[in-house]
């Protein structure tokens, strides 16, 4: 019988409560980190943390999409944006684009919690499009990305809700004032026009 249950044991079986069972066994899967990284823009190759539960992710999700990336604040003149950006997310999504909002305390208006910033863009304007947490958006300060999309337009955030507008490859960055509001034809001219621009794998 031992000599049994060690074979048994060789093939990856056991015995559980009397029964036969498959053994719990580790594998080692393949991963092409390198071919992920290569798909993935320079731009987007960042963690960050979700605004609702600060869980890191990687902005890789993204890649392949036109992504609108724009600094946020609660109480600002523009704050009113919210609406127009969830709008802009409802109505473009299914064509690839993906807004990400990151609010920013760089222009003192935005003192608030990341709960409290994420129960407020929710509550007043049920937003849905990702958020991330308060961050800084310009200066040595600055996070990485932002910094990236400084140095690749020439332009930091002037203001709150300054927006960058990144082609499917990453390749193109195009920035808006804050005063361009999301439903600007001009601006929805330029969102229209790199969503028509197919990715590689479509």
């Amino acid at each position: 019988m031992k000599r049994l249950f060690n074979f048994l044991l060789f093939l990856g079986l056991g015995f559980c409560n009397g029964h036969l069972v498959l053994a719990a066994t580790s594998v080692p899967v393949a991963t092409n980190t390198s071919a992920f990284t290569a798909a993935c823009p320079k731009l987007l190759q960042h963690t960050v943390l979700r605004l609702q539960d600060e869980k890191p992710q990687s902005l890789c999700q993204y890649a392949g999409n036109v992504v609108l990336v724009v600094n946020t604040a609660s109480f600002c003149g523009f704050t009113q944006q919210y609406k127009g950006l969830e709008a802009l997310h409802a109505k473009y999504k299914d064509r690839g684009l993906v807004v990400l909002g990151f609010p920013s305390n760089d222009f003192s208006q935005e003192p608030e919690s990341n709960a409290k910033i994420a129960d407020f863009c929710e509550n007043t304007f049920g937003v849905k499009f990702p958020m991330f947490t308060k961050t800084a958006v310009r200066g040595s300060d600055a996070m990485p990305l932002f910094k990236q999309l400084s140095d690749q337009t020439g332009t930091a955030p002037k203001w709150n809700f300054y927006k960058y507008l990144i082609s499917r490859d990453g390749k193109t960055v195009k920035s808006f004032g804050s005063i361009t509001g999301p439903q600007d034809k001009v601006f929805v001219n330029e969102v229209e026009k790199l969503l028509a621009v197919k990715g590689a794998n479509e």
